[in-house]
């Protein structure tokens, strides 16, 4: 146990916050944010999870309490140091739930750790993201002039108004906000063996992500697969918080409320 603490002191400061130890837990669950969204969105999910469930939000580089450190802009070098810090954690069971570009970094974790330490999630809970398969036609935006990169955030609206209305306070969050979109536009995916653990995808019901694409992230799992449709648009993980962290508890716990 000593050795366990010793190894945590040294990761959990930087890319695991809010976090609070209970050796009662059975498992782990990993949040990862969305593009420009940092450990604190999941802030309230720490004390809402049944006593099983130890919640582990992640903190990535560039934001919040790492606002000093550069952020990744590719994801491959994202999910090798990702997974690498979180190695000391994953001695007993753990899930993973990401949103929109979370999504994308969890499943690529979850691959990584199958591929080189024969690691799998008990359970992956994806939100608000395209299936990666299906191929992004969308144009780039993270290499735009500030002012149209501005009108973009604007026009997505995932960052509060004080923040894009605060000239200091962008000028230290666009270099991140851009790094996590280049994470995002220049992803490629690579076919894989899908994985072997439960699936759960969720998604807004006022989002411009539809049923019939959602559905489509079940052929990257060969176990149990469920789509749960929620009220909200692309930012439900807030508007519907409630639901969503109810879902998620049954899952992981069934019978939990």
């Amino acid at each position: 146990m000593s050795t366990l603490i010793d190894t945590r002191s040294v990761v959990s400061p930087p890319w695991i916050e809010y976090y609070k130890p209970n050796p009662q837990a059975r498992l782990r669950l990993f949040c990862f944010p969305y593009a420009g969204g940092g450990a604190a969105v999941f802030r309230g999910w720490v004390d809402r999870m049944p006593g099983i469930v130890e919640v582990c939000p992640v903190q990535l580089p560039g934001r919040e309490t790492r606002m000093k450190e550069a952020p990744f802009n590719r994801l491959p070098t994202l999910v090798r140091a990702a997974a690498q810090a979180l190695l000391p954690y994953l001695e007993k069971p753990f899930a993973f739930f990401g949103h929109s570009m979370g999504a994308l970094v969890s499943f690529e974790i979850a691959r990584e750790l199958r591929r080189r330490h024969d690691l799998e999630p008990v359970h992956l809970f994806v939100s608000g993201r395209w299936p990666p398969q299906m191929p992004d036609h969308s144009d780039s935006t993270y290499d735009l002039p500030d002012a149209q990169f501005m009108k973009e955030l604007h026009s997505l609206n995932g960052t509060p108004k004080e923040v894009l209305d605060h000239p200091a306070l962008m000028a230290l969050m666009l270099p991140m906000l851009r790094a996590d979109f280049e994470v995002c536009q220049t992803y490629g995916y690579v076919d894989e063996p899908p994985l072997s653990c439960p699936l759960t995808v969720f998604g807004g019901l006022q989002d411009e992500l539809d049923r019939k694409s959602l559905e489509t992230w079940r052929v990257q799992t060969t176990a149990s697969f469920s789509l749960r449709m929620l009220p909200g648009d692309h930012f439900f993980l807030h508007t519907a918080q409630s639901q969503l962290i109810r879902i998620v508890a049954q899952e992981l716990s069934p019978g939990a409320s």
